[in-house]
C-alpha cells in the first residue's frame, strides 16, 4: 500500500500525464476491489486459497509489468 501511495504522489508532483493516469486507475479499480470484498468476503473466504488469490490480485493491479488496472 505504501509504494502506490508514493509512485501517487510522485506522479502528481512531476506532473507526469501518463503516470498519473495510471496510478489513479490503480485507486479507482483498488476502491471497487476493497468495496465488493466487504461483501463477498463473508461469503467466499472458506474458498480454499481465497487469501493467496486476493493477494495475488492486488500486486497483479499495481505490477508496472503487468498493468493490470489498465487492463480492467
Amino acid at each position: 500500500m505504501l509504494y502506490p501511495a508514493y509512485a501517487s504522489y510522485k506522479a502528481v508532483k512531476t506532473k507526469n500525464i501518463r503516470e498519473y493516469v495510471r496510478w489513479m486507475m490503480y485507486w479507482i479499480i483498488f476502491a471497487l476491489f476493497m468495496a465488493t470484498e466487504t461483501f463477498t468476503d463473508l461469503l467466499i473466504s472458506w474458498f480454499p486459497f481465497y487469501y493467496e488469490v486476493k493477494m495475488a490480485f492486488v500486486i497483479w493491479l499495481l505490477s508496472p509489468y503487468t498493468r493490470g488496472a489498465s487492463l480492467l
